[in-house]
């Protein structure tokens, strides 16, 4: 049988839209606060566990060092964040802490993600499902084998 490559029929496509439609939704509220949105993602992290590697950061968010590198020193040029090396066996290991100032952009936030919420075109519930859902991706060890199933 050959594969239904209709791409309204794709997952990854309907993901990624979705993903840019919330992203492009954040970028005025945050435009306000001076941040870019994997800006506001490596403060979410930070603002759950403060003193963290970068390895560890980058795990938790899913993203390369390349990637996090120059995001951690945009924000630390704005005074957001410091880094530090903080293990004498290992240089390369930069711990990563908020400032004063980046601790006071969590009250921001709050507005930001209610702000965001109040007007997403999804009930509540639905929203909630929808990020349980995704988690649930994220959260996967790997891809499960559902060859009789209908390809997502």
């Amino acid at each position: 049988m050959p594969a239904d490559l209709a791409l309204d029929h794709q997952l990854c496509f309907a993901l990624h839209a979705a993903s840019r439609r919330i992203t492009a939704a954040y970028r005025p509220l945050l435009d306000e606060v001076g941040l870019t949105y994997p800006q506001y993602v490596v403060l979410l992290a930070l603002w759950e566990k403060d003193g963290i590697t970068v390895r560890e950061l980058g795990e938790r968010l899913f993203l390369d060092s390349g990637t996090l590198s120059p995001l951690l020193v945009r924000l630390e040029g704005a005074g957001l964040i410091t880094r530090a090396r903080t293990d004498p066996d290992d240089g390369r290991r930069l711990t990563v802490t908020l400032t004063e100032a980046g601790w006071a952009m969590r009250e921001q936030a709050e507005r930001i993600n209610c702000t965001l919420q109040e007007n997403l075109p999804l009930p509540p519930e639905d929203a909630l499902a929808l990020r349980d859902l995704a988690r649930r991706l994220l959260e996967a060890d790997s891809p499960t084998d559902h060859s009789t199933e209908e390809t997502p």
